[in-house]
């Protein structure tokens, strides 16, 4: 059946982690929302989705006679208290980690009944009660809540399931072993945790039992406390797993952040992933961009628009725009203006408007003009210059 019983849902929205069997159990990290954000690969590429939707500007627009005309309507579900920008982000963050976001409607438009103010709600405080595809009720905080009152937006999705999947909860297994080897790493290196290891008696062929516990347990107390064992020319010691596994453990974490890039959809090379290969320079660093658009974070900003949309009256509807992400070098961007200029696209005013410059003034045409005429025409059909204008004769001698 798969993470989830399709037939019924009543579970905590912050554990949508699927079980592991305790044989199978890696190593002694437990994964969930807020533990996978001690990955560095978790954390960068949360933050790197949220921070680019977050900041796109949302425009509000509705058709006239079939043109798109924009609104001065502002969307802000935040209220007073918290900006779209920051209501994006922490909504956005939530979608990407565990594929849901909740928030309490806690005011509505007069008109349509639709939602104007909706308060966050952290996921661990949300618990879902459903059946059949369907969800019957929340309850956030010990409170219990209709679904008409409660904001849930959904990403990746499934049919049959009233939640969206959680790539945390299926990035569990990737997650878990870089923790552990982290985990490991910090007791060994910071709080004098022993590996398994070899303690040998160069000088005595054999040792007692009693011998061999009385040197082992205090090799043991001396290590563990962080304090410096002092022994003969007789003894040997000699690390066993940390010195055959120690570049094992540095290729397990450089390979992990890779496939965590996969799992939260972004490239390996925007959050510096060593295990990337492509090479990415200042020349290409725009279709890069164009890339990344369309393939990673163009669905995800679909959904947000048509989420966001929901929160206007009809025929109203949603925008971000993503011209911030596609910024160009100078020279890139002013061979861009200017065809679209030659090619009437915009005319001068929209481009200047682009610069935040005014519009054109009257002095300014006619100086732009006397210093850079306009072309001759050419006469019609016969493909030649009209000649320049006849010197006057007014007041010749």
């Amino acid at each position: 059946m798969g993470l989830f019983t399709r037939a019924s849902v009543n579970l905590p929205a912050s554990e949508f982690i699927p079980p592991r069997p305790p044989a199978t159990k890696l190593g002694s990290a437990v994964v969930t929302n807020d533990t996978a954000l001690r990955h560095s690969a978790v954390w960068a590429c949360l933050r790197l989705r949220a921070n680019l939707i977050s900041t796109m500007p949302v425009d509000v627009f509705r058709r006239v006679n079939g043109i798109q005309v924009e609104q001065s309507t502002v969307v802000s579900p935040g209220g007073e208290e918290m900006s779209t920008a920051e209501w994006l982000y922490s909504t956005q963050f939530d979608l990407d980690r565990a594929g849901n976001a909740f928030g309490v409607i806690t005011e509505r438009w007069h008109v349509g009944n639709i939602p104007s103010r909706i308060e966050l709600v952290p996921l661990s405080e949300v618990t879902l009660s459903g059946k059949g595809g369907k969800i019957n009720s929340y309850r956030i905080a010990g409170k219990s809540y209709d679904p008409a009152d409660v904001w849930h937006e959904r990403q990746f999705t499934v049919p049959g399931l009233p939640i969206g999947l959680s790539p945390v909860a299926y990035a569990a297994w990737v997650i878990g072993e870089y923790l552990s080897i982290q985990d490991f790493a910090m007791g060994w290196f910071g709080s004098g945790g022993v590996p398994k290891a070899a303690l040998r008696n160069t000088k005595l062929t054999t040792l007692t039992d009693g011998q061999a516990s009385q040197i082992k347990d205090r090799f043991k107390s001396t290590v563990s406390a962080g304090d410096v064992f002092v022994s003969g020319a007789d003894w040997e010691y000699k690390m066993i797993q940390a010195q055959q596994t120690g570049s094992e453990w540095i290729d397990a974490k450089k390979l992990s952040v890779g496939e965590i890039a996969r799992f939260f959809d972004v490239p390996g090379d925007l959050i510096d992933s060593p295990a990337g290969s492509q090479h990415i320079t200042y020349a290409n660093v725009t279709q890069r961009n164009l890339q990344f658009l369309i393939m990673h974070l163009g669905p995800a900003i679909i959904r947000r628009e048509t989420s966001l949309g929901k929160l206007l009256p009809k025929p109203l509807y949603v925008k971000l725009n993503t011209d911030a992400l596609l910024r160009m070098d100078p020279m890139s961007r002013a061979q861009l203006i200017k065809t679209q200029i030659e090619s009437r696209t915009i005319t001068p005013n929209e481009a200047r408007e682009l610069d935040n410059r005014p519009p054109l003034t009257q002095n300014q045409i006619g100086e732009l003009l006397t210093f850079f005429p306009p072309p001759r025409s050419v006469e019609a059909g016969a493909g030649l210059e009209q000649p320049p204008p006849a010197p006057t004769t007014e007041g010749a001698l």
